[in-house]
């Protein structure tokens, strides 16, 4: 029954609406009548600049890490790393699912990047700051947070499977599901970045201003 009740309330933890709050507080607008229309960080990026982008990235994955540290509540998990692990991941897809439909913001909430990252970090630490190396190498050669997800997502599939050969069948559906999700999640984004339409986020513009100016010059 604890365990129900703590699921429940992993749900609405994730279902916190970071971008909307932040928005609609500071900017008396709602962040998903504007840009993609999504209540995630990368629109949030777009929208309202880095700095509140990366306040509302932060939060999102911290809402993963409280949402999915639950099961220290319930002390039989503590010492059994097999149900602990399979728990902690049911509490994180509470979490990112409450991000995605958040019951406090009509259902309409991000696509769960962040908090997902958030779970992730709390059950392997390691394999997210890979998964973070990844994030970040994609979005400082393309500045498109959309494509550094996706790819995030899938080396995080490859790296359960293939590199740590997790042994958990749960835990490898999980990572499959994971990258599943992302992409499909992403559909409008591919089709953007296919189309060459797909917004930067206003992150390193001056390293791209200096190239401009270089390619100027030549």
């Amino acid at each position: 029954m604890l365990e129900v009740l703590l699921i429940v309330l992993a749900y609405l933890i994730g279902s916190i609406p970071t971008a909307i709050w932040i928005s609609r507080y500071f900017f008396d607008i709602d962040i998903r009548e504007y840009g993609s229309g999504n209540a995630g960080a990368t629109n949030t990026f777009r929208v309202l600049g880095s700095k509140w982008g990366s306040f509302v990235m932060v939060v999102d994955v911290l809402k993963g890490v409280v949402a999915t540290g639950l099961y220290v509540l319930i002390p039989y998990y503590l010492h059994d790393e097999f149900d602990r692990t399979n728990f902690m991941v049911g509490l994180g897809l509470a979490a990112v699912i409450g991000h995605i439909f958040p019951v406090w913001a009509d259902f309409r909430g991000g696509k769960g990047v962040a908090t997902l990252f958030g779970m992730i970090l709390a059950i392997q630490p390691l394999v997210a700051a890979y998964c973070v190396g990844v994030f970040l190498l994609v979005l400082y050669l393309t500045r498109f947070v959309s494509l550094s997800s996706m790819l995030a997502s899938i080396a995080f599939a490859i790296l359960i499977l293939f590199i740590f050969k997790e042994k958990e069948p749960l835990y490898r559906g999980f990572a499959i599901a994971v990258a599943a999700l992302v992409v499909f999640t992403h559909q409008k984004n591919i089709s953007r970045l296919l189309r060459g339409s797909e917004s930067k986020v206003p992150i390193l513009k001056y390293r791209d201003k200096r190239r401009g100016r270089r390619r100027q010059t030549k």
